[in-house]
């Protein structure tokens, strides 16, 4: 990223070529130092720590073609300054800054050398905290650093040196573009990240807010998706080269409960959840797209629900041609990706599980590589959906409308009334309305047939989402807690049967026409139709407890 505040002005003359990973660790400098600024311990609480930053990924070979973009050329202030940017990233052997969310970056432009520590702030997509000092030399100072460490970590950091992790050799072209709605500057990076043998290309377009509001990244970003093609990415060039040191694919994290305060805004809360939701996506698809690890499949479709239930969740207040695009467009993703998810579960779940248990039956190993041909397939349809024009459109234009609050516009004075609202008030409608549905298609569930109870699973979810959204405006309260819980096991008891219809969805698509695939298929099938006996007695249990749970959103159930 660039560097910013006082380090700002830079030196762009060219750095000794040297590979920034033969600098001792934590001890003398690979290259010749140069008399500092003084150093100043950094305050933590400085209003100017934070970076509002998004990244669009380019084709190396065709990054070039941007630098005269229409929107570049009619709002760039001057040509730009060019720099060759050498950085290492330091952590302990354990990692313990990088597993607490906190990187430690020296960075070398010229004869400068800068110390940077991030943070992730908060589920804004595009908000980190920053904060810098200069140094002497590509080695790390950690008294500088320790002000921002949390108590609890200093200890370590104090017992386990430093290290060099991996390091990023980037070229940058940057410029200052002015827009109505505030100043970016765009740096166009190409380099390469290095640890250890391996290497990763970086090529990529920094949109990173110098002044104003936020909605201007995605302006410009839209703009730059009309002009070639382009993948929206908040993952770091720390995150990229952590990964690179441990072999590992990019991770996938579970969503994080958006934080509402009880007394927030109907309008706030909207822009909380959707934030959340977006933040959320954009975590997601770089792991889906790596395909390594299956939870990174898996997460991108819970986004992609999680965000069509939050846009959902606003049409009783809003409706518009713009909500109703965007819920399509998540439709439509989330259409690309259903066949990996569910091949990933067959694999890595259903078949070896049921295959160890059966070991006479023959077919088994004909059967999973019909799956895994089919997995291939489904993984190639995903990353041709995640790389059209479309997909970019769609994540960009849902942050712009986030940031610009677009379902405010065109709204009548009764709708802006209820925006301002406390969120409470309509939280406990919503909560109350789809509780009441679950209810009521959970009449006579002792004799439900399994389509009926297919339905009864739809309705809960659209409640599971909803109170996922809305409870915590209910606080920390042991109620909340209770009904949370007791939703959660119903929810679990009735996946069940989603799953078994999902393996004969999958099985079907195989076409196991082949003799031994067809016996395989039909022992998967007989051992899940088997097991759900077994299923019947706690699914009614989990329905008893979830029809007498007090609902915290009343004093008492009625």
């Amino acid at each position: 990223m660039p560097d910013s505040g006082a380090n700002a002005s830079v030196s762009e003359r060219a750095v000794e070529e040297v590979d920034p990973l033969d600098a001792k660790r934590g001890g003398d400098a690979a290259v010749e130092t140069v008399t500092p600024e003084p150093a100043s311990l950094p305050d933590p609480a400085a209003g100017a720590g934070h970076e509002i930053e998004l990244k669009l990924l380019v084709a190396a070979d065709r990054l070039a073609d941007f630098h005269d973009a229409a929107i570049i050329t009619a709002h760039a202030r001057n040509r730009g300054t060019r720099k060759h940017l050498k950085s290492i990233y330091y952590d302990t052997p354990k990692r313990t800054l990088w597993k607490h969310g906190l990187t430690l970056r020296v960075r070398q432009s010229g004869s400068r050398f800068i110390q940077t520590v991030k943070t992730q702030t908060s589920d804004d997509p595009l908000k980190r905290g920053e904060w810098e000092a200069s140094v002497p030399s590509l080695a790390p100072d950690p008294t500088l650093a320790m002000t921002l460490i949390p108590e609890d970590l200093r200890a370590e950091l104090d017992t386990h040196r430093l290290e060099a992790v991996f390091s990023a050799d980037v070229h940058r072209h940057a410029r200052l573009l002015d827009l109505p709605q505030g100043t970016v500057e765009i740096a166009f990076d190409s380099g390469v990240i290095k640890a250890g043998e391996q290497t990763e290309i970086v090529s990529e377009i920094e949109l990173e807010l110098k002044s104003g509001h936020p909605a201007a990244v995605y302006d410009i970003a839209l703009r730059l998706a009309e002009h070639g093609a382009v993948r929206p990415s908040i993952r770091t060039k720390s995150a990229r080269g952590f990964d690179l040191a441990a072999g590992a694919a990019p991770g996938a994290e579970k969503p994080r409960r958006p934080q509402l305060d009880p007394a927030v805004s109907l309008d706030e809360a909207f822009a909380v959840i959707l934030q959340s939701s977006l933040h959320h996506l954009l975590q997601a698809i770089p792991a889906a797209e790596d395909g390594r690890n299956p939870e990174g499949v898996h997460q991108l479709r819970v986004a992609l629900r999680r965000l069509r239930a939050a846009l959902h969740l606003m049409q009783p207040v809003e409706t518009s041609a713009a909500l109703d695009g965007l819920v399509a467009e998540a439709r439509w993703l989330a259409q690309n990706l259903s066949a990996a998810r569910d091949l990933d579960v067959f694999l890595t779940g259903t078949l070896p599980e049921i295959a160890e248990a059966c070991p006479t039956v023959a077919g088994f190993d004909t059967l999973r590589a019909l799956a895994e041909r089919q997995r291939e397939l489904a993984y190639r349809k995903l990353r041709l959906a995640l790389a059209e024009r479309r997909c970019a459109t769609f994540v960009l234009g849902l942050g712009a409308w986030i940031e610009t609050r677009g379902w405010r516009n065109d709204v009548s004075p009764e709708t802006l009334g209820k925006l301002a609202a406390p969120a409470r008030d309509f939280a406990g409608h919503i909560l109350a309305e789809r509780h009441q549905k679950v209810l009521k298609r959970g009449r006579h569930f002792k004799k439900q047939p399994p389509e009926r109870r297919h339905r009864l699973r739809l309705a809960l979810k659209k409640l599971r989402y909803s109170t996922d959204f809305l409870l915590p405006l209910y606080g920390a309260s042991k109620p909340a807690k209770k009904y949370a819980r007791t939703l959660a096991g119903l929810q679990e008891q009735l996946g069940y049967y989603n799953d078994m219809a999902v393996t004969a969805e999958v099985l079907d698509a195989l076409g196991t026409t082949s003799t031994d695939a067809a016996t395989a298929a039909a022992a998967i099938t007989g051992w899940q139709a088997h097991a759900m006996v077994g299923v019947e007695q706690p699914l009614r249990q989990a329905w008893r407890a979830f029809a007498k749970v007090p609902t915290p959103w009343l004093p008492e159930k009625a």
